[in-house]
């Protein structure tokens, strides 16, 4: 299948990025760039200079809310794709509204919590939307430990899942870019398979 086509198909289907930090923003551009058709991203925090080491942002746009600068980084990557922007931090009550309508939602959260809550409302509030989360990315090295795991029908998970992100070993570029790059591309593994 010629790319062309790859990019007219995934242009039908809308998914869904909760958060923009490391992985969402990286995954996002991901999608982007492979021509998704619409993108809905939430995330409520600014650009920090400490983001730089990982995040698809650049210097002059520190300040800035990431959900805003993101969505200006994508219009010059692919302008064709539509870009909906929620400017909010995510609860058990605004999941669905926010999500609405996607076809597949990517889990790029810091808080474990948050983490948990967004796969339970997905799970039990959205039954069939497929998501897609990351875990265990921390520190360098050990690329072969970063794996894709099925967890169930809807459920996958991307990371080596025991790294947890601490002072002594960060979240940077190369293995939060590897999960990033895996859920996007378990996200167009899935949009290519809907007929």
């Amino acid at each position: 299948m010629r790319f062309s086509e790859i990019k007219t198909h995934l242009s039908k289907f809308r998914v869904g990025i909760a958060g923009a930090g490391g992985l969402g923003s990286n995954c996002a551009v991901a999608l982007a760039r492979c021509g998704v058709g619409t993108l809905v991203i939430t995330d409520f925090d600014i650009i920090e200079e400490l983001n730089l080491n990982r995040q698809y942002y650049f210097t002059d746009q520190i300040g800035l809310m990431k959900t805003v600068a993101l969505k200006e980084n994508i219009a010059h990557i692919n302008p064709e794709v539509f870009v909906i922007i929620h400017q909010m931090k995510l609860d058990r009550t605004n999941i669905t509204e926010i999500f609405s309508g996607c076809n597949i939602i990517v889990e790029a959260l810091d808080s474990s919590a948050m983490k948990e809550i967004l796969i339970e409302t997905v799970q039990i509030k959205m039954p069939g939307i497929p998501l897609i989360v990351g875990s265990g990315m921390a520190g360098w090295g050990k690329t072969n430990d970063i794996i894709s795991r099925k967890i169930d029908d809807t459920l996958y998970v991307c990371g080596d899942e025991y790294s947890e992100i601490s002072d002594d070993l960060p979240p940077i570029a190369p293995r939060v870019g590897i999960v990033a790059s895996m859920q996007a591309n378990i996200v167009i593994e899935l949009l290519m398979n809907i007929k």
